[in-house]
């Protein structure tokens, strides 16, 4: 598989950027560069090994979910900068 001009043009359409002719023909080439070095993944044996997600072993740990109650409102609020009606007060974002 090769990368062309037409190919790095197409994407670049796509990404919404505006590339000279040098860094079409730069792309391409790199991109070219990267395609065959992969290329030479196809040529290991991989017999016998097992697909994976990761290279290590992984695994979540996750605790039970306990019903806890939870802090007063007054201490809560106690450090915010800004309070009203109960809840944190925060500038608006949008106008």
């Amino acid at each position: 598989m090769s990368i062309t001009i037409k190919d790095v043009e197409h994407v670049a359409n796509l990404a919404r950027l505006d590339l000279s002719d040098a860094e079409k023909e730069q792309f391409a080439g790199q991109l070219n560069a990267i395609l065959t070095y992969a290329e030479k993944l196809n040529q290991l044996d991989t017999d016998g090994i097992e697909p994976t997600s990761h290279v290590l072993p992984l695994s979540n740990v996750m605790r039970e979910d306990e019903v806890k109650s939870s802090w007063p409102v007054e201490k809560v609020l106690r450090n915010a900068p800004e309070e009203e009606d109960g809840q944190f007060r925060v500038p608006a974002v949008l106008e």
